[in-house]
C-alpha cells in the first residue's frame, strides 16, 4: 500500500475497527452504520469492498492507489471462527503459532493481534513498566538449577480443581528437566523431581529455591533461614554436594515466574484441546508432548559450550535422595516409627 495522509489512515482504521466488530457479532450492522455517521446503503457498499479488497480497500481510491497485497475477507472470517471455536483462551502468540503450523495461515503476528483485538475477542496487553536490568545467566548448564511450584487450575477438565505444576529448570539454557503435576507441593513431591534430574542428568552445582518449610527451616518468619537445621530435602542436597540457594525476595525469582506465566498462558489451553481430564493423563501429555516442545522451542544454548552436569557414579541415590528419620533402637532390637513397632534382624 502506498502513503496515504494520516487523516486517510485513522479513518480506515476505524471503519475496519467497526466492520470486524459486526463481523465478529459484538454488534449489528445497523449499528455499524449509526457509529461511523453513514447510511446502511453506504455500510453495505464498504463492507463489500472489505470483502474484496480487505483493509485496502477502505482507503479513497482517488487519493492512493492501493497495494495489491490484501487479506481476503473469507480469510479474516476464517482467522476468527477459528479461534472462537478452538483455540478460545489461547494467548495471541499462542494462536499465531497455531495458525502457521496447524493451518498453514501465513499471516503476520500483528495482523493476528489486531484482529483478534478490533473483533474484541482478546484484550489490548497493557503496557509494561519499565524494569531493571535482569540478572545474567549463569554460563553453563548444570551451574544453577531452579525448583519451583505453581498453585494453578492447570486441567480445564477438572474445573474448580487447583493443582501444583513442579518444575526443575536450568537457569544457562532455560531447559526444563522435570515437570509434573501433583496434588499439593511438598518434601516427597520435590524429591521426585530431584531424583528425575540427577538420575538422567547428574549431579549440578547449586538448586535455588523458595522458603517453604519443606525447604528450608526459619526460625523467624520473613527471617534468614537456619542452614545448620536442614530439612529433608536441605539434607538430601547436602549429602549429594549440591549448594541449596534461598530466596529473599519475589525479584530474586524473577526468571521461574516468567516462566510460569507462560506456562500458564500455554498448558491449560493445551490440555483443553487434547481433552485431558485427569492428573494422570495430564502428566503423560507434558512429559510426552509440552516439555519436548518447550526445550524444542524455548529454550536458548548457554554462554559457554560444556556442562557443569558430573555423572552420580557411585552413589546410592535411593538412599540418599529420600526421607530419613532417626530413632532409638530398644534393647529388644526394636524401634518405633509412626505407631508401629519394627523388629530389626
Amino acid at each position: 500500500m502506498g502513503e496515504y495522509p494520516r487523516s486517510e489512515v485513522g479513518r480506515a482504521m476505524k471503519v475496519q475497527e467497526v466492520i470486524l466488530r459486526a463481523m465478529s457479532g459484538q454488534i449489528q450492522w445497523f449499528e455499524a452504520a449509526e457509529i461511523l455517521g453513514i447510511s446502511t446503503r453506504t455500510m453495505r457498499r464498504w463492507k463489500t469492498r472489505y470483502e474484496i479488497y480487505g483493509y485496502d480497500g477502505l482507503f479513497d481510491r482517488r487519493r492512493q492507489q492501493p497495494s495489491p497485497r490484501r487479506v481476503p475477507l473469507e480469510m479474516v472470517q476464517q482467522v476468527l471462527q477459528l479461534y472462537r471455536v478452538e483455540y478460545e483462551g489461547f494467548n495471541v502468540a499462542h494462536f499465531h503459532e497455531k495458525l502457521v503450523e496447524d493451518h498453514g495461515v501465513e499471516l503476520s503476528y500483528e495482523w493476528v493481534k489486531k484482529a483478534l483485538q478490533t473483533a474484541g475477542l482478546v484484550s489490548k496487553g497493557r503496557k509494561h513498566k519499565t524494569h531493571r536490568k535482569r540478572r545474567e545467566r549463569r554460563p553453563l548448564k548444570g551451574m544453577l538449577v531452579f525448583c519451583d511450584g505453581s498453585d494453578h487450575e492447570w486441567i480445564p477438565g477438572l474445573p474448580g480443581q487447583k493443582q501444583d505444576l513442579i518444575v526443575y529448570l536450568d537457569d544457562a539454557t532455560n531447559e526444563v528437566y522435570s515437570a509434573y503435576l501433583v496434588h499439593e507441593e511438598g518434601t516427597m513431591t520435590c524429591l521426585q523431581g530431584l531424583m528425575q534430574v540427577v538420575e538422567e542428568q547428574g549431579l549440578f552445582c547449586s538448586l535455588y529455591t523458595d522458603r517453604g518449610s519443606h525447604f528450608f527451616h526459619t526460625p523467624k518468619e520473613g527471617g534468614p533461614v537456619d542452614k545448620r537445621q536442614l530439612t529433608q530435602i536441605g539434607r538430601a542436597l547436602a549429602q549429594l554436594g549440591i549448594e541449596h540457594i534461598p530466596s529473599y525476595s519475589p525479584e530474586a525469582r524473577g526468571r521461574i515466574e516468567r516462566f510460569f506465566r507462560t506456562w500458564q498462558g500455554r498448558l491449560p489451553q493445551e490440555l483443553r484441546k487434547a481433552g485431558v481430564r485427569s492428573m494422570e493423563e495430564a502428566n503423560i501429555y507434558i512429559t510426552e508432548t509440552f516439555l519436548p516442545w518447550h526445550n524444542r522451542r524455548l529454550s536458548i544454548s548457554p554462554a559457554e559450550a560444556g556442562t557443569a552436569f558430573v555423572p552420580a557414579a557411585n552413589t546410592d541415590l535411593e538412599a540418599i535422595i529420600c526421607a530419613q528419620h532417626e530413632r532409638i533402637v530398644q534393647k529388644d532390637n526394636t524401634v518405633s516409627f509412626e505407631k508401629r513397632c519394627l523388629q530389626i534382624s
